[in-house]
């Protein structure tokens, strides 16, 4: 069973996602795959520094994340940036997202549950190359997710604001989600309805 993950920026995926780990569900993180796809000498690096300019990358090989940060998701930006970067990064992911699959696959006797962790799953779910059994969408209003940002992640508010307007709208996630999750519930209720869920899956 494969089952798609995402939410706002710092509306609580992460500890969804650690939770249903912990209940047996194998994860595929897609952040971290967008983190191994641009690594030093890797084909992703070498994409966007044609694309960008040798800016994009550090003197020891690696992206340059604040450069691309501010060329990218800030108000200075140009207006296809991001989906010139998307354009780079999709493919590559997906590719490794594959791999990963068929290795889960090769070690599961049992039919696994996968949790695909895709923070941007409304943007790419016409493109991306999986069908989901169910999708989970994790809430919060804006305001505690900018003071979220602000406070664990030391974001400005032009910041914390930037990465919420290059995210899709609460209105396009819940619209592919057939379950949503909101995060200011206690931890202890949130977890509840996810056993749940995931005793359904089971």
């Amino acid at each position: 069973m494969r089952i798609g993950l995402t939410g706002g920026i710092a509306a609580g995926k992460s500890t969804v996602a650690a939770h249903l780990k912990e209940r047996g569900a194998f994860l595929i993180d897609y952040d971290q795959l967008a983190r191994e796809v641009v690594e030093p000498g890797s084909e992703g690096i070498r994409e966007i520094v044609e694309e960008f300019g040798s800016e994009a990358e550090q003197s020891d090989g690696s992206l340059n994340r604040k450069w691309m940060a501010d060329h990218v998701f800030s108000s200075e930006a140009t207006p296809n940036a991001k989906q010139r970067l998307d354009d780079i990064e999709h493919p590559l992911i997906y590719r490794r997202a594959q791999e990963v699959e068929q290795q889960i696959a090769k070690k599961s006797s049992s039919g696994p549950i996968i949790v695909h962790d895709v923070p941007l799953l409304a943007e790419v779910i016409d493109t991306i190359p999986f069908k989901f059994d169910h999708i989970l969408t994790i809430e919060a209003p804006e305001e505690i997710r900018i003071q979220r940002m602000m406070e664990t992640r030391g974001m400005t508010r032009e910041q914390a604001e930037g990465r919420i307007q290059h995210q899709s709208s609460r209105e396009q996630r819940e619209s592919i989600a057939d379950v949503v999750i909101d995060s200011t519930q206690s931890i202890e209720q949130m977890f509840d309805r996810l056993d749940m869920l995931f005793a359904q899956w089971q």
